[in-house]
């Protein structure tokens, strides 16, 4: 599961609420750490701060976790870059004997950016701060289009072991136009994680596209794609995984989930099965 926000929906990345979803068999708790819409750039430490409490609280319950630059209304990688070599050498340092722990280090690249001006040299100076202190973490490096454009990194890949392509899609919106691109691309040698994807359309309303979300999910499943489900949270959209007023820290009962919670936690219930 992926969290939303962590300045909108905190609470849903507590201790207790990572545990309440490693009980429903999820393996992996990614933690969305916005950087613009008032989230690590307007208030670094607390920011920071909550990131580490969530993955302390994912390790401790024997869960993969994924540390998310969440980037989206600063659409460019390099408009930052500076921070985020900041963020995730401290990042790297603090982990570097937790091979739990995975660098997603630009969320979804948007507008006017490309992958051979803008995104491959901000994941080289990223991967170069992390891999300072954490030589072996899982880095998982997005593209161009809100990660979608994988045939450009598989077209010109980066160097170095341990590293992986984000892929991000919504059953409303992404279908079979997409996965031919990611097989061509697993054709390629590119190794994918699919760290963001919906049960809605790609604003997070719509639907549930269930039986959409269903093909990708055994698409997947095939060919041994991990993945993240957006989100953990009680937002008023499709693609919550809780109803409004849902508790906070779990656990939660049926009547909790929302119609794609209850999806997703099945799948995450008979994965671990």
């Amino acid at each position: 599961m992926s969290s939303h926000g962590l300045q909108w929906y905190g609470q849903f990345a507590s201790a207790q609420a990572i545990a309440a979803t490693a009980e429903y068999g999820a393996n992996v708790f990614r933690v969305a750490m916005y950087t613009g819409e008032g989230g690590y750039l307007s208030q670094p430490q607390s920011m920071q701060a909550q990131v580490t409490a969530a993955v302390d609280a994912a390790i401790e319950n024997d869960m993969y976790v994924i540390i998310d630059w969440h980037i989206l209304s600063d659409g460019n990688p390099m408009e930052n870059v500076s921070h985020a070599e900041s963020f995730f050498s401290a990042m790297a340092q603090r982990y570097q004997n937790a091979p739990a722990v995975l660098y997603e280090i630009c969320n979804e690249p948007n507008g006017s950016v490309t992958w051979g001006r803008d995104v491959k040299p901000y994941a080289q100076r990223v991967i170069q701060a992390i891999r300072a202190y954490s030589p072996r973490a899982v880095i998982l490096v997005g593209s161009p289009t809100w990660s979608q454009d994988i045939h450009l990194a598989a077209a010109d890949p980066l160097e170095g072991e341990n590293l992986m392509y984000t892929l991000h899609f919504y059953a409303g919106t992404h279908g079979a136009q997409l996965r031919t691109r990611m097989d061509a691309a697993l054709a390629q040698g590119l190794p994918l994680f699919v760290s963001e994807w919906g049960t809605s359309r790609a604003d997070g309303s719509g639907g549930v596209f269930l039986e959409q979300a269903e093909t990708w999910l055994d698409f997947l499943d095939q060919r041994g794609i991990s993945w993240c489900n957006w989100s953990l949270c009680d937002k008023s959209e499709t693609s919550a995984a809780l109803r409004p007023g849902a508790p906070p820290k779990g656990p939660w009962s049926q009547s909790d989930l929302s119609p794609s919670g209850a999806f997703v936690f099945s799948r995450l219930s008979a994965a671990g099965s």
